[in-house]
C-alpha cells in the first residue's frame, strides 16, 4: 500500500517517528515539500536523530529515499545533515536521490528571510529564517535556481549573476551589504561536486517504481494548518503540506496514493504567531511544554501548548481525506486530574464548528470544551487493553468525533514505544 504521513495540526506532531515505524513496510520513502525548516526527530535505542531535509526512512539501511521536486534545498544544510548521519553510522551510499527539478536555497534567500521577519515586529510570521519562503517566491516568479543547474556550471554562473544583479538593487534599498556573485558561484560550484552523484530525474524514477508495484511512503513536513492555501494565513509555511502537495511535489498521479495517515498529538502545539483558541498560558501549559519537550527541533524555540483542538484536526482530516490517525505523546498527559478537549468555538455569542478564514475572526474564537477524567500512566503500556480506562475513553471519544480510527498510539519517544491497533 502506498501511504502518506501528514501532520494534522500546526506541525511538530511526531511525523518522523511514524514514518520511521512505517518504513519497514515500504520500498521507497519520498519527501515532497518544505525544506530545512522541517525538523523530524527519531529516537532509536539511546540515539536521537534529527532530520531536516533527508527523509526519515534513511535510518533503514535497505530503503531508497527521495527528495522530491517540491522540496527547496539548502545545499549547505543538506551536506551538513548527510555528514552528521554518516558520522552516526548511517550508510547513505546510493540510497538517496535528489530531484533535479528541486529548487536551491541561496544565501540571499536566507538574508532577506531574516530581514523581512525582523521588520515585522510583533506581527512576525514565525519563520525559521532559513530562506524557505523567499526561495519559493523565486520559484513562482520563475527566477529560481534548480538542482539541475548544478550539472552545468556555465548555466549556474549565468543565473547567479543575473539574480545577484537584481538582488543587489534591493540591498541598496534596504541599506545592507551587497552580494558577490563570484563568491556565491564558487561556493555552489563546490557543493555541486558533492551533490551531483545524488541528482536524478525523480519524476520518471518514481513513476517507474509505482508502475512496478513498489511500495511508496510519502513524508510530509510541517502540518495541515500551515498549508499556504488552507492554513491560518498568513501565519503559514510557503508550501502545501496537505495531500495535494504530495502529487505536485513528486510528479506521481493521485492514483498512486492509497492511504492517508494523519498524525496528531494528544494535545495541541503551535510555533510562532497566529490564533490558537485552546492555548494554555498558565502552569498547565508550561507543564505540558516541559514534560513533552516542546522546543523546536530546528530552532529550539519553545512551542505554545494547549488542549487538543478537534476542530483543527477534523478540518485537516477533511482536507486530505485521512483514513486513519496516529496519536502521539499521550504519555505527556499522564498524571493530570482532568483533561480537556476543544469540540467547537464560541464566536460572537454563537457556537461554530469551523475555522473562520478571516484571521481576525478566528482570533476572537473561544474554545468550547469537553472535560475528561485524567489517568495515571500510559508510559511503556504495550497493548490497548492495558491502557487506563479513562485514556481509552479519551481516545474513543476522539475517534467518534472525527469519524476516523486511531490505529497507532505513541506512548514514548522511542521507536518501540507505540501501540498498534
Amino acid at each position: 500500500m502506498n501511504r502518506l504521513v501528514i501532520g494534522a495540526q500546526w506541525g511538530d506532531e511526531g511525523k518522523g517517528k511514524i514514518v520511521d515505524i512505517l518504513t519497514k513496510d515500504a520500498d521507497i520513502v519520498v519527501r515532497y515539500q518544505g525544506g530545512s525548516n522541517a525538523g523530524h526527530t527519531v529516537c532509536i535505542d539511546d540515539e536521537t536523530f534529527i532530520l531536516h531535509l533527508i527523509p526519515s526512512g534513511i535510518l533503514h539501511k535497505d530503503k531508497i529515499c527521495v527528495i522530491g521536486n517540491g522540496v527547496v534545498i539548502d545545499p549547505k544544510s543538506f551536506l551538513e545533515e548527510k555528514r552528521t548521519l554518516e558520522g552516526l553510522g548511517v550508510e547513505i551510499g546510493e540510497r538517496l536521490l535528489i530531484s533535479e527539478k528541486a529548487h536551491l536555497v541561496m544565501p540571499y534567500h536566507k538574508e532577506f528571510d531574516a530581514l523581512k521577519e525582523s521588520s515585522l515586529g510583533d506581527d512576525k510570521i514565525g519563520t525559521t529564517k532559513r530562506g524557505i519562503g523567499p526561495c519559493y517566491v523565486d520559484k513562482h516568479a520563475r527566477v529560481g535556481i534548480r538542482i539541475c543547474d548544478l550539472l552545468s556550471l556555465d548555466i549556474l554562473k549565468k543565473k547567479i549573476e543575473t539574480n545577484v544583479e537584481e538582488i543587489n538593487k534591493l540591498c541598496d534599498v534596504y541599506g545592507i551589504d551587497r552580494f558577490n556573485h563570484k563568491e556565491i558561484f564558487e561556493e555552489y560550484a563546490e557543493y555541486a561536486k558533492e551533490i551531483t552523484p545524488y541528482i536524478r530525474n525523480t519524476v520518471y524514477y518514481l513513476n517507474g517504481v509505482y508502475k512496478n508495484k513498489k511500495k511508496i511512503l510519502f513524508e510530509g513536513a510541517q502540518g495541515s494548518l500551515l498549508d499556504i492555501d488552507f492554513g491560518t494565513y498568513p501565519f503559514v509555511t510557503s508550501s502545501n503540506p496537505t495531500v495535494g502537495g504530495a502529487f505536485s511535489g513528486t510528479g506521481l498521479p493521485y492514483k498512486a496514493l492509497e492511504n492517508v495517515i494523519g498524525v496528531m498529538k494528544a494535545y495541541t502545539t503551535r510555533v510562532g504567531n497566529g490564533p490558537f483558541p485552546s492555548e494554555l498560558t498558565d502552569d498547565v501549559g508550561d507543564n505540558i511544554r516541559q514534560k513533552g519537550g516542546e522546543f523546536g527541533a530546528t530552532t529550539g524555540r519553545p512551542r505554545r501548548c494547549g488542549w487538543l483542538d478537534l476542530v483543527v484536526v477534523k478540518y485537516a482530516a477533511m482536507l486530505s481525506g485521512m483514513d486513519e490517525i496516529a496519536m502521539t505523546k499521550i504519555d505527556v498527559l499522564d498524571g493530570m486530574d482532568e483533561i480537556k478537549v476543544c469540540t467547537g468555538y464560541e464566536y460572537e455569542g454563537r457556537k461554530i464548528g469551523f475555522i473562520p478564514s478571516q484571521l481576525e475572526e478566528f482570533a476572537k474564537c473561544k474554545p468550547v470544551y469537553k472535560t475528561f477524567e485524567g489517568w495515571d500512566n500510559t508510559k511503556n503500556v504495550e497493548s490497548y487493553s492495558d491502557l487506563p480506562d479513562s485514556a481509552k475513553q479519551y481516545i474513543e471519544f476522539i475517534e467518534r468525533f472525527l469519524g476516523i480510527p486511531i490505529t497507532m498510539i505513541s506512548t514514548g519517544s522511542k521507536r518501540n514505544e507505540v501501540i498498534t491497533r
